[in-house]
């Protein structure tokens, strides 16, 4: 029988901590089994509080020797401080497995990791926990959408998904990297942490890409243009942490171009000024152009509707000499080879009843599933590494370079489906 998750953002919001104490950092070393002194021990009885590390939202898994293992997923949660960590785990249990590994909002982190039965393999990799609280401050806050409140991405602590085929893990270390370079992400619901199945953006995809060294901290937001980033302060909550050897990747147009919100010239100001706050902190500021929709001509060519903001992005990176992403000209030669049949698979078009609680067919043109951002991830990977930032170091090299008229294979693409409901009203949940 197939089984039935509440939605995530209920459970989060029975879970938070709003004030929770901070860990004793010398001691986030957790194993399943048996244990030494060097690790507290991991049972299916040791549940996530305010003050106690643990399996967390939705059902523990089983320990079986010195494994932690299931044939579902399952999630483990720590309170700990805002900042950069890095997680070491061991995976690997009494049978093969593949194992996915997701942290807060379903923030791709290791892919498909495969390990035969009673071995092990050690893998790293480094994340943000972030508060909506700006320098700590609880009267100076970042503020959040009703759809905010209460999920993985704001709250008190770190969350991590084990997903797959026999998820197991043997041991789960956690060790804070203050100096490490961070590369924020400003932008939209393209960007975004997407927080429902079966939506997804780039933003979330992209630390897949990276080796440990470089830690990605997603801001991005749905419904956010260049000004309303600024007015729900989350531009200050990045620069109130951003620091020199940072980078700030910049991605608006989708809701600034709208009848009303941000004019041409507004747009290419306030981009100027995030690229002047950014360099004021020692960071390197990184245009990136929007994506296109999925509009397409009779004659099976993507047309523009942006209007001129792609281009005035063209031209604030041309005249303020940043480095310029064109996503917008990579996905029109991607969303082309996939062409207008194609395309469908890559973006948010499902038949009603084809998740839990959809009652409604979704037909969106604008926003992704998970082969679809996967996809535009790569893009901006590769535009890393025609951009020959520093950070093109870190990028992980069993990964080869993409190139957006040879996509991956959409019917051999699979990512396992984080445990989460989407929302009643499907409409609603993946807007730009």
């Amino acid at each position: 029988m197939r089984r039935i998750f509440p939605t995530l953002a209920t459970l989060a919001t029975l879970t938070i901590a709003s004030h929770a104490q901070a860990p004793n950092l010398a001691l986030m070393k957790y194993a399943c089994g048996p244990a030494n002194r060097m690790f507290a021990t991991l049972s299916p009885t040791s549940r996530f509080t305010d003050t106690t590390a643990g399996f967390d939202l939705i059902a523990s898994p089983e320990i079986s020797g010195n494994s932690c293992t299931s044939d579902e997923p399952f999630f483990f949660s720590v309170a700990i401080p805002e900042g950069n960590y890095r997680v070491t785990v061991i995976l690997g249990g009494p049978q093969a497995s593949v194992t996915t590994v997701r942290a807060e909002g379903r923030r791709l982190m290791l892919e498909k990791i495969p390990t035969a039965p009673n071995a092990s393999l050690t893998r790293s990799f480094d994340t943000n926990v972030r508060y909506p609280e700006i320098a700590s401050n609880p009267d100076n806050r970042v503020k959040l959408k009703d759809r905010e409140q209460g999920i993985l991405n704001w709250d008190h602590k770190l969350t991590l998904e084990f997903n797959g085929e026999h998820p197991s893990v043997r041991s789960i270390s956690i060790e804070p990297i203050p100096n490490e370079p961070t590369i924020y992400l400003a932008g939209d619901s393209t960007v975004v942490d997407q927080y429902y199945e079966p939506w997804a953006a780039w933003g979330q995809m992209l630390p897949r890409f990276f080796l440990p060294g470089v830690v990605i901290a997603n801001h991005a937001e749905s419904g956010e243009t260049t000004r309303s980033f600024v007015t729900e302060k989350r531009l200050d909550k990045i620069m109130s942490t951003i620091k020199s050897g940072d980078y700030l990747f910049i991605q608006f147009a989708h809701n600034d171009m709208k009848p009303g919100a941000v004019s041409l010239d507004d747009y290419k100001r306030l981009l100027a000024d995030y690229i002047a706050q950014t360099r004021a902190k020692g960071a390197t500021p990184v245009l990136v152009t929007s994506m296109n929709r999925r509009t397409f001509d009779d004659s099976g060519h993507i047309t523009n509707s942006f209007g001129g903001y792609p281009d005035a992005m063209r031209e604030v990176a041309a005249q303020q000499k940043v480095a310029l992403i064109d996503l917008n000209a990579m996905s029109k030669t991607l969303f082309e080879t996939l062409g207008p049949e194609g395309s469908i698979k890559a973006f948010m078009h499902y038949p009603a009843n084809a998740y839990a609680n959809q009652p409604k067919a979704i037909d969106d043109d604008t926003h992704f599933n998970s082969y679809g951002a996967y996809e535009l991830a790569r893009c901006i990977v590769h535009g890393i590494r025609e951009s020959n930032l520093p950070i093109v170091k870190f990028l992980d090299p069993t990964v080869p370079d993409f190139n957006p008229a040879h996509p991956d294979s959409q019917p051999d693409f699979h990512l396992p489906a984080t445990p989460i409901l989407i929302k009643s009203d499907p409409t609603k949940v993946g807007q730009t």
